[in-house]
Order: structure tokens, then sequence, then C-alpha cells
């Protein structure tokens, strides 16, 4: 029988070719559109690309027949920058996937595009919880972690322990907002108030004047609402002022571990933390971070961590659908259950958050650590239903009324 270029056309797209045929290039090409040299590279760049050709590996290499190619580029934490690239990755490269992405208002840039371009993107770096709210779409999957979870889980166990009024330094883009957004909700809620925040540019080496308005409002709490180089000199500096000696409680909810190590354990020590992840955390968590930490020299971030598992659920899904068209494998990411060292039956909810269970951490003191990356201890786990924002609260426009 003879079949013509057309009617095979038809057939692909009703899924009538099973298995290997199906695979809508001649690669299923994944993109790691990410922070390689700034202030977000220690906890993302570099490592999400060796975490990803893990992932790849530990896949096969191959699915539906074809090659998994993996591409990577720096954005220059430069919005105009990151959305070029998306758009020739999509327009010319057939690109299927973009991961990575530690700048929220890139992000949200790009979540628009990857709908317009019938493309997936997974921000597995980016914070802003807005990702799943009313920024939300049919083709974007927020990974890992949140501006509302890692705020809820700090908030809550700080004003358990007598924090009732609070001070911000802000980074000044979507990402730092949002956190000084979802906090400051939090804050209200527990009954405290916030007595005044100071914004600062990405990438700051000097925030004395922060660090002094901080001390005038007399706060009880201080919260540094950014992430990377930024966390590691604002506390730092603040430890300097002598703000903790004064019975100031630090606090930031987006520090991970590399930033615990750029700190040091005699500043940090006590600093409570949220990550659904721990390198020593499960003896599976063991074995992926010592692979790691022989390519890259230092255990992985949670982000790292969370990028093997992004791009790992990924192709499952791919495989699972018998195609990469997005639509489909978004279909099959959302019905497959998520489980890797470091998520146990996750999922993917309606508005593309994925539910997992959060961790409580505390920094050790230098006389606590057993080595230099023996850095925190957990202390409570937070089941996923109670970390992340509640489906009907996101004004999420893909979640029925």
């Amino acid at each position: 029988m003879h079949i013509t270029r057309a009617a095979v056309a038809v057939l692909v797209a009703c899924g009538l070719f099973g298995g290997t045929a199906l695979a809508q290039n001649q690669a299923v090409k994944i993109g790691v559109l990410d922070d390689m040299s700034g202030p977000y590279a220690e906890n993302t760049g570099p490592g999400d690309v060796a975490a990803a050709k893990f992932a790849i590996a530990d896949f096969g290499g191959s699915v539906l027949g074809k090659p998994i190619e993996l591409v990577s580029a720096d954005f220059q934490s430069k919005v105009d920058v990151g959305v070029g690239i998306a758009k020739r990755w999509y327009d010319d490269e057939n690109v299927d996937l973009i991961i990575g992405i530690p700048n929220s208002a890139i992000a949200l840039a790009l979540v628009k595009v990857a709908a317009e371009k019938n493309r997936i993107v997974m921000p597995t770096a980016a914070a802003t919880s807005e990702l799943t709210g009313k920024a939300c779409t049919g083709h974007s999957i927020h990974w890992i972690y949140d501006t509302y979870g890692q705020s809820k889980t700090i908030v809550t166990a700080l004003s358990k322990q007598g924090g009732d009024s609070w001070y911000f330094i802000t980074v000044d883009y979507a990402f730092g907002l949002a956190v000084e957004s979802d906090a400051t909700s939090f804050i209200k809620a527990a009954g405290g108030k916030v007595l005044g925040s100071a914004r600062h540019p990405l990438n700051t080496q000097d925030f004395s004047s922060y660090v002094l308005q901080a001390q005038s409002s007399k706060a009880k709490g201080l919260m540094f609402a950014n992430g990377g180089n930024d966390i590691i000199n604002g506390v730092k500096q603040a430890a300097e002022f002598g703000l903790v000696k004064q019975g100031m409680r630090i606090s930031a909810p987006l520090m991970q571990f590399p930033d615990v190590h750029g700190v040091g354990l005699k500043i940090a020590q006590g600093l409570l933390m949220a990550s659904p992840f721990y390198w020593d955390m499960n003896p599976d968590a063991r074995a992926f971070s010592d692979r790691f930490t022989k390519q890259m020299g230092r255990p992985p971030s949670f982000i790292q961590a969370g990028t093997y598992g992004a791009v790992l659920h990924y192709l499952k899904a791919v495989q699972a659908a018998g195609t990469d068209e997005a639509k489909a494998v978004m279909a099959q990411m959302k019905k497959l259950p998520i489980n890797d060292f470091m998520t146990k039956d996750g999922k993917v909810r309606e508005d593309g958050r994925v539910i997992r269970d959060m961790y409580l951490m505390q920094v050790k003191t230098p006389e606590e650590s057993k080595g230099p990356w023996d850095l925190a201890k957990i202390i409570a786990t937070v089941p996923g239903e109670e970390a992340f924002r509640p489906l009907s609260d996101g004004a999420c426009p893909l979640v029925k009324k």
C-alpha cells in the first residue's frame, strides 16, 4: 500500500505510528540557559550543565530512537540576551526544552515565548512564585522551589521563636521583590510587622549602607531577599557590623549550601534554611553527590540536584508520550509521578508547580561539622502540600474555578 507524505504526517500527528518513529526532529534537544560566570553561577551554571549531562547519560543517551543533544549558553543576567538566545534555540536550532534560568525576569518572559512556540520551559533555578500564579502557562513547569515555599518555611519557624518585626534587604528585580512580597504576607499572617526595606542592584559588593539602615530600624529579624554572591556578601557584612551579637536574627530564604560554604560556619552557624535537598540526605543522594563532586569539586546545590531530576522526568515523559511534541509531553509530565534521589512520590500540579517535601535546616556550628561540606542538619520536614501555595490561591488561568 502506498502512503503519501501527507498521510504519514497525519498518522504521526494522530499518534498512529508507535515507538521510535515519533520524535519530531532528528534529535531530542535540551538547552541549559544559565548564569555561567555571574552571581548565581556557583549554584547553577556549569553545575546545571553537568547535572543535565548525568541525567542524559543515565537515561541512555537516546529516546524514541533519536539522540539526546544538549546545548548551553550564558544569558549574562540580561533579559534581552536571555530571550534572544531562547528564541534562536526554539526557532533555528529545534530545541525542545529549556531549563536553568536563574533570573526571574527572564523566566517570566520565557514562559510566554515557550507557549507561543509550542515548546517547553522548566525554570529549575528561577524562584518567583508568579511562574505558577498569573504567569503560568500550559508549556511551563516550575520544578524545584519558589519564593512562596522558601519564605513560608523560614518565616513560620522564626515567628515561633519570637520574630515579630522584620527588615528586608532586597535585590531590586522580580526575584527579590517576590521574596519580599511572599515573606511579608507570612509575617503579617503570624501577627508580625515589616519595619522597612532597602533595595540593592544585582551583584552588589558593598552592603554597608543597607546593613546600617536595617540596624537603625531596631527590627528583630533581617531578611536578605536575594541570592548567590549577594547573600554571601550581605551576610558577611551584617556580621561585621555586629547585628547578630546585638540580637538581630539573620535569615536568607534562598541561601544554598555553596552560599553557606562561602560565608563560613563561624558566621553562618545557626542560620535557618529551606531546602528540598541535602547532599547527604540518603544513600542515593550521597552517590549522586560523590559523582558530581568528582567532576565539579564540590557537592551539588539543590538547584543542580533538581536539574538532574527535571531532565530525567522530561525524558521519561517523552518516552511515555511517544513524541517530543510539547503538549503531549506536558500531559505525561503531569501524569507521571516524580521519583529520584531528591524527590519521592512528587507530582506536577495543574498550575505547573511541582509538589515535594521541603526541609527546614539549620547551619551547623564549626564544632558540629565533620568536614568542609558538612554544613547543615535537617530539623523538620514540611510536607509538600503545606510548603507550597494552595492551587486555589495562585490565580493561574489554567486552574478551573
